[in-house]
């Protein structure tokens, strides 16, 4: 029996998901643990209006169980059976987003309110190029080689556990790099890629909650570890010491 959406061999293959228009879109990877983005889809959907689109690319073959029943006229699923990427489907996605504005958002993420609206309020001032749920300062004093989180306010870098975005300013700036196949310390790499562009980022406090994040605590260590340790070694590589892209000290 063939699946109710839409799927590819690989990740060139994938065309429009709709040619339907919205306000903002939100971005979903998913490699297994299929259940956690169904109850993070269904908490969306319960926590924001019908202008919200959600794309949920599924990477590889991962036992699919009830994923399906989400789909409804602004819920779209495409899955890659050869896999890929965080970086490069993430990158698809937004690309293929009909809204000014999308927002990356991982399947451990749950909306107890509407954490949208602010969101895309605060993008839509114009200010901002990326707003998002947990971020920090890079600690220069540490080498780089940590962040601080300072709260709400501005701030060098963003994490994907919720990440609103400018879709213009984010693919203008690189969006994120392909070459991290693995989630961690990519969207580090992403802010300050974005900064060195000009673009600012802005910590905001919204109501969200983290259920067990399967891409982190249950992903072989070793992979993990090997994984992370490439992205940030290009963050270090990239932009250590320069200093003048980050954003105000606080």
């Amino acid at each position: 029996m063939s699946a109710p959406f839409k799927v590819y061999k690989r990740i060139g293959d994938l065309r429009k998901l709709s040619a339907k228009e919205f306000s903002a879109t939100v971005l979903i990877y998913a490699d297994g643990f299929l259940e956690d983005a169904v109850t993070s889809i269904s908490a969306l959907k319960a926590n924001s209006a019908d202008d919200v689109a959600i794309y949920l690319l599924i990477s590889g073959a991962p036992e699919l169980g009830d994923i399906a029943a989400v789909i409804d006229e602004r819920t779209y699923i495409v899955q890659i059976t050869e896999g890929v990427g965080w970086g490069e489907g993430i990158n698809v996605l937004m690309k293929l987003a009909n809204s000014p504005y999308v927002i990356v958002m991982d399947p451990s993420t749950i909306l107890l309110g509407d954490a949208i609206t602010p969101t895309i309020s605060k993008l839509s001032e114009k200010e901002f190029s990326a707003v998002g749920w947990r971020g920090g300062l890079v600690n220069v004093e540490d080498d780089w080689r940590s962040v601080d989180d300072k709260g709400v306010g501005e701030v060098d870098v963003l994490f994907s556990y919720f990440l609103g975005l400018n879709r213009e300013h984010a693919i203008e700036a690189g969006a994120f790099n392909i070459r991290a196949i693995y989630y961690r310390n990519a969207d580090m790499e992403f802010g300050l890629k974005l900064r060195q562009a000009q673009g600012r980022l802005w910590q905001l406090d919204l109501p969200l909650k983290q259920e067990r994040h399967h891409g982190y605590y249950d992903t072989d260590p070793a992979y993990r570890e090997e994984q992370s340790k490439k992205n940030y070694d290009r963050i270090l590589q990239r932009f250590r010491g320069k200093n003048e892209i980050l954003s105000p000290r606080r």
